[in-house]
C-alpha cells in the first residue's frame, strides 16, 4: 500500500482553511504535545460530565486558566449532533486537530448512543460542515498525535465516509508508517478499522500479526487481546493460534465476566479459523449463558449464528435464549428490532409463536429496508413458511430494493424465494440478469462459486458462454468443496438443456473435464491433512463419489502420519460420512485415540467411535478401543448435550454395546424432559432424526438389556411414522415374493411387509413347521400388493396379534438387502444390518438376508437359478 500525502478531491475549500496552520499555533502544539489546554470553568464542566461525548474532549482539556480554549468550551456543552455541526461552522478559521478530533469523535458518540433506527449518520455524512471537518482533517494528519490518528480513522469508517475516500486512505497510510509504536488500545482499533475495509490479508494486518506475536505475554485486557484476534485471524500461524487460545483461556479466568462481547469475539476468532476447540468454547458458553438475561435479540442472533457455523450445540444456552427472546417479543414492534428477534426466535419457536411472529411481520413488511428483507426472507425459508401473503410482500420489498443488494446477497434472497416456491417470472428474470452480470464482473472464486451455484438454481434453456468462460478461469483457484458445487451445477444445466437428449453439450464436457483435472491435482499435491479434512468437511454427490473419493482416500493414507488427537473426529466423521471402509485409516484412527484418550475431548468420543460402530469394523483392539472411549465419556455424562448422548449411546447400541451408566442416565424421565424441551428449540430436520434414533435406542435396550427393566415406550410414535410411510414395495421385492411363492407351495405361504413386535418392517415372513414344509397364512392374514407396488395390510399385519405357530414350528424373515446396507467400496455388511439381523433373532425369527449383489448377479440369470438360491438360503441352516 502506497503511502498519499495527496488531498484528493477536497482542494476547493483548502485556502480559506489552511489559514489555522500558523507558524505560532505550530509551536504552541509542540511545546504542549500537542494538545489543547483550557481553564477550568465550572458551568461548563458541569454540562461536559453529562454530555455523552465528553471522553473525547477530556483528553485536550488540562491546564490552567490562562489557556483557555473558547472552541472546546463551546463543544463541551453540545448535547447533539447539530449543535456539535453548528460549532464547526462557526469556528472554522480558529479549528485546530484537536478540535477536529474532538468534534468528529463526539458526532460518532452521539451516534452509538442512539439505537440503530433513530440514527443520523447519512444526514451527518452529506452535512457542509462534516464535509469541513473532513478536510481539514486530512490537512492535519501529520499533526495528529498516535491516538488521535486511530481515533479519526475508526471515527470516519463509523460514520460511513468511503474507504476510498482520500482522507481514510491517507490515515491508513499514516497509520501503517506509525504502526510499531501503537499503544495496544489503538493497534487492535486500527485492526479493527482494517477489517472493516477489508484489509485482512494486507501488508499492514501481517505486521499487527507479527506485533501481536511478540507482545502476546503483555497483553492483560481480554477486549484487546479478542480484537486483535479477530483482526488477524486469516493470518494466523497454528504455533500462534495455539498461543492465543491459551492466552484468551487464562484472561476470561480473570476479566469481568459481564463483559460478555470479549468471549463472543473468541467464539468469533474460533470460528474464522474453522477451529472447533471445545475447553474454550465451553468457558465462553459459561459466560454468555450467565449473560442471556441481559442481552437483546441481536446479541442472542449473533451468538447463535456463531455456534452454528461452528457446529456447537448447547442446550442450556438455546433453552436460555428462546426464553430471553420470548420476553423480548412484545418489545419489538420497529423493524429493526423485530428482525433480529425474528431471525434468532423463529427457527427455535413453537408453531403459535411462528404463527403471532409472522403476523407481525406481515403488519411490518412495507416498513422493511433491503436488507431487514432479505433477513425475513431467509428466515421464512430456514422455518419452511407457507404464509403466501407474508412472502409475497416480503418478495415485494426484495424487487423493490434489487439496485441495493451486493453479489452475495443477490445470491443469497434468490436462493431464498426459490426454496420458498415463490412464484413470479418477472422477479426471477431480473434476478438471473443481475446474477450473471455479478458473475461476470466477479474476480473472487467464493463469490463465482455462489453466484453460480444458485444460478444453476434458475430454470433456462441455454447457459450463456460468459458464464462459462468466467467459470473456467477461476476452476484452477478453486478449493475441492467450491469444485463439487461447480459440478453440481454443471449437473443441473445438463439436465435441463434441451439438446442434452441427443448427446452432451462440448461446453459441458470441456467444463467436467477441467473440473476432473483440477480436484486430481490440488488432491495429488496436497500436504497438510488438516487443510485437506477442512475442504472435505461438507462434500457429497455423485461428482464426488465416482470421480474425486477414490484419488481422496490414496491422499489420506499417503497423509495419515498427520493423523493426531486434534483431527481424529473429523477424519472419522469423514468416513462414516462415505461410507467408505478403509481399513488403513481406522486403524490408525484406533491406534490414535487410544494413545491419546484423554487429549480428546468427551464430546468428540462420539464422533470417534462412529466410523467403528456404523461400518460395522473392529480394529486391532477394539474391546479397549471402546472400553477407554466409554470410561472418557461416563465422568462427564451430566454435561453432554441431550440430544449428543442420545447419538452416542445409539452408535454404541449398534455395535452391541450397552454401558449400564449411559443406559441408566437416558431413560430418566428428568433427562428425558430436558431432551423434549432442547428438541423443541432445534432444526426439524434434526429434530425428526433425534427422535428416530431415540425410539431405535429404545427398542435396543428392550430386545437386548431386558434386565434394565427400562418400558418400551414408543408404541404410539410408531403407529404414527406407519401411517406416514407410503407402503410400497420394489420391483425387485415383488419378483422376490412371486418367486418365493413358488419355492415354498403358494403364494399364500409368505406374507409381505410384516410389521414385528417393536415394529421392524419384515420384506417377507414364512413359517416352516417341524418338516421344513411352508404353513399357509389365512386369508384374512395375507397382505395384498396392488399392481403399482401399493401394500394393503390385512387385520393380523401390526404384529402384535400374531396367530401362534405350531409346535417345532420356525418363523423365517427374509429380507433383501440393497446398497445402503453395505460399504460402498465392498460387500462388507454396515452395522445397522447387522443390529436388525440380532434384533429380529431375538424375537425368534431365522433371518434370511438376500444382498442385492447376489440377487442381481450374473449367476442368477434364470428363473430356476433363482429358485434354487432361495431354497439353500431359506432351509440352509435350519434347526
Amino acid at each position: 500500500m502506497e503511502r498519499k500525502r495527496g488531498r484528493g478531491g477536497l482542494r476547493e475549500e483548502e485556502g480559506e482553511l489552511e489559514s489555522v496552520k500558523t507558524a505560532g499555533k505550530l509551536r504552541l502544539l509542540k511545546k504542549n504535545g500537542r494538545k489543547c489546554n483550557r481553564a477550568g470553568f465550572s458551568m461548563s464542566m458541569f454540562r461536559l460530565r453529562a454530555v455523552t461525548g465528553s471522553r473525547y474532549l477530556r483528553r485536550f482539556l488540562h491546564g490552567g486558566a490562562a489557556n483557555r480554549d473558547h472552541v472546546l468550551e463551546q463543544l463541551g456543552i453540545c448535547s447533539g449532533e447539530d449543535q456539535v455541526l453548528e460549532v464547526v461552522g462557526k469556528n472554522k478559521a480558529k479549528l485546530t486537530v484537536n478540535h477536529v478530533g474532538c468534534a468528529i469523535g463526539m458526532l460518532w458518540h452521539f451516534q452509538k448512543e442512539k439505537p440503530q433506527i433513530l440514527r443520523t449518520v447519512e444526514f451527518i455524512k452529506s452535512h457542509p460542515e462534516f464535509l469541513t471537518l473532513r478536510v481539514l482533517a486530512e490537512n492535519k494528519i501529520e499533526l495528529m498525535d498516535d491516538v488521535m490518528l486511530v481515533d479519526m480513522l475508526y471515527n470516519v469508517l463509523r460514520l460511513n465516509v468511503e474507504p476510498s475516500d482520500s482522507l481514510a486512505q491517507q490515515l491508513v497510510s499514516e497509520a501503517w508508517l506509525r504502526l510499531y509504536r501503537f499503544p495496544m488500545p489503538s493497534l487492535s482499533k486500527f485492526a479493527v478499522c482494517l477489517s472493516d475495509q477489508h484489509l485482512q490479508n494486507s501488508p499492514p494486518m501481517g505486521q499487527i500479526t507479527d506485533i501481536l506475536n511478540q507482545k502476546l505475554s503483555s497483553i492483560d485486557d481480554a477486549r484487546i487481546l479478542t480484537t486483535l484476534m479477530v483482526s488477524v485471524s486469516s493470518l494466523v500461524s497454528p504455533h500462534l493460534r495455539d498461543k492465543l487460545i491459551n492466552k484468551a483461556d487464562h484472561l476470561l479466568d480473570t476479566m469481568d465476566p459481564s463483559h460478555y462481547n470479549n468471549p463472543r469475539r473468541m467464539v468469533q476468532f474460533l470460528r474464522n479459523i474453522k477451529y472447533s476447540y471445545r475447553p474454550l468454547l465451553e468457558k465462553c458458553n459459561h459466560i454468555l449463558l450467565r449473560n442471556v438475561p441481559h442481552l437483546n435479540a441481536e446479541n442472542i442472533s449473533i451468538i447463535m449464528g456463531l455456534y452454528q457455523s461452528i457446529q456447537f450445540n448447547n442446550c442450556d444456552f438455546r433453552l436460555a435464549a428462546k426464553q430471553r427472546l420470548m420476553e423480548l417479543v412484545d418489545s419489538s414492534a420497529d423493524p429493526f428490532s423485530f428482525t433480529k428477534l425474528f431471525v434468532a426466535l423463529g427457527p427455535m419457536a413453537g408453531e403459535d409463536t411462528k404463527e403471532r411472529l409472522e403476523s407481525t411481520a406481515l403488519l411490518l413488511a412495507e416498513d422493511f429496508n433491503a436488507h431487514q428483507a432479505l433477513a425475513v426472507a431467509e428466515t421464512l425459508e430456514e422455518i419452511q413458511c407457507r404464509n403466501l401473503n407474508l412472502i409475497q410482500k416480503i418478495a415485494l420489498v426484495v424487487h423493490k430494493n434489487l439496485h441495493v443488494y451486493k453479489p452475495m446477497e443477490i445470491a443469497r434472497i434468490t436462493q431464498a424465494l426459490i426454496l420458498l416456491h415463490y412464484q413470479s417470472p418477472e422477479l426471477f428474470t431480473k434476478l438471473r440478469n443481475i446474477l450473471v452480470q455479478f458473475l461476470l464482473n466477479s474476480v473472487y472464486p467464493y463469490e463465482v462459486t455462489m453466484l453460480t451455484r444458485v444460478l444453476s438454481m434458475l430454470p433456462s434453456p441455454r447457459l450463456d458462454e460468459g458464464v462459462v468462460s468466467r467459470v473456467e478461469a477461476v476452476l484452477p483457484q478453486c478449493n475441492l468443496n467450491d469444485l463439487n458445487t461447480f459440478a453440481m451445477a454443471v449437473a443441473k444445466w445438463l439436465r435441463n438443456d434441451p439438446s442434452y437428449r441427443h448427446s452432451t453439450p462440448s461446453k459441458y464436457v470441456r467444463l467436467l473435464q477441467i473440473l476432473n483435472r483440477c480436484g486430481h491435482e490440488r488432491l495429488r499435491k496436497a500436504d497438510r491433512l488438516d487443510l485437506v479434512l477442512e475442504e472435505l468437511k461438507y462434500m457429497s454427490g455423485e461428482w464426488f463419489e465416482e470421480m474425486l473419493l477414490e484419488e481422496t482416500m490414496v491422499t489420506l493414507q499417503r497423509l495419515e502420519d498427520q493423523i493426531s488427537w486434534t483431527n481424529v473426529p473429523e477424519m472419522a466423521l469423514f468416513l462414516t460420512r462415505t461410507n467408505h471402509l478403509c481399513t488403513p485409516l481406522m486403524d490408525r484412527i484406533a491406534s490414535v485415540a487410544m494413545e491419546n484418550i484423554n487429549k480428546i475431548h468427551y464430546s468428540a468420543t462420539y464422533a470417534t467411535l462412529l466410523p467403528f460402530a456404523i461400518l460395522n469394523y473392529d480394529p486391532p483392539g477394539v474391546d479397549e478401543l471402546f472400553d477407554i472411549c466409554i470410561q472418557r465419556v461416563i465422568p462427564h455424562i451430566s454435561s453432554f448435550d441431550p440430544h449428543l448422548l442420545v447419538l452416542l449411546a445409539y452408535a454404541l447400541a449398534v455395535a452391541d454395546c450397552f454401558p449400564e451408566d449411559l443406559v441408566r442416565e437416558i431413560f430418566n424421565v428428568n433427562f428425558l424432559a430436558k431432551l423434549d424441551s432442547q428438541l423443541e428449540t432445534l432444526p426439524d430436520a434434526l429434530n425428526k432424526r433425534i427422535r428416530l434414533r431415540l425410539m431405535e435406542l429404545n427398542r435396543a435396550v428392550c430386545l437386548e438389556c431386558p434386565e434394565s427393566q427400562v418400558p418400551w415406550f414408543h408404541e404410539r410414535y410408531c403407529l404414527q411414522l406407519q401411517k406416514k410411510g407410503n407402503g410400497s414395495i420394489s420391483p425387485v421385492q415383488q419378483q422376490i415374493h412371486k418367486m418365493l411363492g413358488e419355492v415354498l407351495g403358494g403364494i399364500n405361504c409368505a406374507r409381505v411387509a410384516l410389521l414385528t413386535t417393536y415394529f421392524y418392517t419384515v420384506d417377507f415372513e414364512c413359517v416352516l413347521d417341524r418338516h421344513h414344509h411352508a404353513v399357509a397364512y389365512s386369508e384374512q392374514s395375507q397382505l395384498q400388493i396392488s399392481e403399482d407396488g401399493k401394500v394393503r395390510w390385512g387385520s393380523d399385519s401390526v404384529g402384535k396379534d400374531r396367530s401362534e405357530v405350531p409346535p417345532g414350528a420356525q418363523r423365517v424373515a427374509v429380507d433383501f438387502l440393497d446398497s445402503k446396507s453395505f460399504c460402498k467400496n465392498s460387500r462388507h455388511m454396515k452395522g445397522e444390518a447387522m443390529m436388525r439381523k440380532r434384533h429380529l433373532e431375538i424375537l425368534g425369527y431365522h433371518v434370511v438376508q438376500i444382498p442385492h449383489f447376489e440377487w442381481n448377479s450374473m449367476e442368477l440369470s434364470t428363473q430356476d437359478a433363482w429358485k434354487e438360491y432361495l431354497r439353500k438360503k431359506i432351509f440352509t441352516g435350519l434347526p
